[in-house]
């Protein structure tokens, strides 16, 4: 486990706090929230472009501004964060340590489906809410944990506007790629129940295991069976790599789609021109809403870099609704849980309100055009119209 993070140290208390020193520290101290997340291992890359910035971004600008509105008063932010190295165990330990022995202030969710599916029965336990934006999972939803709060569109959601916009473009057969894991594996049985109400047939599905260094073998076997579209249920170090041999086999379906990913900036860094017309998860961008330009101008301004299209702006959203929450009733987990759940919230991807653990946006489609990666579909959403036929790999 890395050394914790702190982004700012107590403040020195104030003259009055001689007299009632415990009282005047928790009116006026530090507000201690902590997280476990990858900076090491598998999971870092996704980790470090959608959550940990944001994380360490919103802790800056509140403490730029006085610190955290708890309920009218303002409180430095002292972040606990530390690297779970990709290992579902060490993020769990480290929750348990935050919650239970620490007995941190508030928490923030850790990165993924799978490590959300391990932490949010343990912090329902403990009593914490957990605003995740970064999982994937309807298992996890169902579970109806009261405390537990997904920012993004689950596996039906998702799935299902993909193939509304494949049976919108008369899309006739599709080849399924997916990761074997519990993000993969949702997804793959959602897209599937999704594909059974069109007549689109599927002439390949294959998975792969986590860690995956040469998919060039199905994807030839995939191009031999000439797809109108393709569908890759894939992380961050897949969607590059599936990309990249798609690229040098010359398979170049009418639609290419992959997960995780496409809408990082790192996908347009390493495939160039080429990331035109590809599809993949994202519901957001800076035409999204003036909040939002202003928070990707932000992003840019403090890491030199963009933001993804995919889970920052959700991930931007719920740092939002947490804090309004705090503003509105304090550090009480049980009213905050209660805020957040019984309100509608303002927040850069539009209002949000939740029913039960899931968010009310809709499942969405976005595609790379001329260098800016667009939400295509719902029309509802969109901030651009689909291009119907993707151009070939440059």
């Amino acid at each position: 486990m890395s050394t914790r993070r702190t982004v700012v140290q107590a403040l020195a208390a104030a003259p009055a706090a001689l007299a009632f020193p415990s009282l005047a520290l928790a009116q006026t101290g530090p507000v201690r929230i902590g997280y476990a997340m990858p900076r090491t291992g598998a999971m870092a890359g996704g980790a470090q472009v959608s959550q940990e910035p944001n994380f360490i971004m919103w802790a800056e600008q509140h403490n730029a501004a006085g610190g955290l509105n708890v309920k009218g008063v303002r409180r430095p932010i002292e972040l606990m964060g530390y690297d779970d190295r990709s290992e579902v165990e060490t993020t769990v330990r480290t929750y348990e340590k935050l919650m239970g022995s620490d007995k941190v202030d508030l928490v923030l969710a850790p990165y993924g489906s799978n490590y959300n599916f391990a932490v949010a029965p343990l912090a329902n336990r403990f009593g914490y809410p957990l605003v995740a934006p970064s999982a994937l999972s309807r298992k996890l939803i169902d579970m109806r944990l009261p405390y537990f709060f997904s920012m993004l569109q689950q596996p039906d959601q998702m799935m299902g506007a993909l193939i509304d916009l494949l049976v919108a473009q008369g899309v006739k057969s599709v080849a399924i790629l997916y990761m074997d894991d519990l993000f993969g594996l949702e997804n793959f049985a959602a897209l599937n129940a999704a594909l059974k109400k069109t007549s689109i047939q599927v002439v390949e599905r294959k998975g792969y295991p986590l860690g995956v260094k040469d998919l060039s073998p199905v994807l030839r076997t995939i191009k031999d069976q000439n797809p109108d579209a393709f569908i890759g249920i894939t992380y961050p170090p897949d969607t590059i790599l599936a990309s990249k041999q798609s690229k040098e086999i010359g398979f170049n379906p009418k639609f290419f789609y992959a997960a995780v990913g496409v809408a990082f900036p790192l996908y347009k860094n390493v495939m160039g021109a080429g990331v035109d017309g590809v599809l993949g998860m994202g519901s957001w961008n800076p035409k999204t809403s003036p909040a939002a330009k202003a928070y990707f101008d932000a992003h840019v301004k403090r890491w030199q870099k963009e933001p993804d299209r995919w889970a920052s702006g959700h991930c931007w959203a719920g740092l939002e609704i947490l804090a309004d929450a705090v503003a509105k009733v304090g550090l009480d987990r049980k009213a905050i849980r209660d805020h957040i759940a019984g309100n509608t919230h303002d927040t850069i991807i539009g209002k949000v309100k939740f029913s039960g653990s899931e968010i009310s946006v809709p499942g969405s489609v976005g595609q790379w055009q001329g260098g800016d990666f667009e939400v295509v579909w719902p029309q509802g959403m969109a901030t651009a119209a689909l291009h119907p036929a993707k151009p070939a790999w440059k």
